[in-house]
């Protein structure tokens, strides 16, 4: 989570435990050996428009980078949503992410021109 965002706190075993027991969600690993390199979580849920999913908290450790982890996590986050029926997959990315802001349109992703507004609660 800290290469997430800035001034994130690590996620603990209770947050962990709440992303694992959510039936939308589904927590995706990388593993190199016995050692997790990487973690994606990709949401599937009902709109009124049908079902959608949303890719979250795609990280890959700074050891692991360029290896092909952020990939595969991408296109198993990719399957999972096909699977489970929906008919797009959304990410967002922060633009200082500049690795993850060119992995994602090799992997078929197209940027939206869109307006995103956030509310901090």
């Amino acid at each position: 989570m800290l290469q997430l965002r800035p001034g994130a706190r690590a996620a603990g075993p209770v947050a962990l435990a709440e992303v694992l027991a959510d039936p939308a969600t589904t927590l995706l690993a990388a593993r190199d050996g016995g050692d997790i390199v990487g973690l994606a979580v990709v949401a599937v849920y009902r709109r009124l428009s049908g079902v959608s999913a949303h890719l979250h908290d795609v990280v890959v450790d700074g050891a692991a980078r360029r290896r092909g982890c952020g990939g595969a996590l991408v296109e198993a986050a990719i399957e999972v949503a096909r699977e489970r029926g929906a008919y797009s997959l959304e990410l967002t990315s922060a633009p200082w992410r500049e690795a993850a802001n060119r992995l994602y349109p090799r992997l078929g992703f197209q940027r939206r021109d869109t307006n995103v507004y956030w509310l901090k609660l």
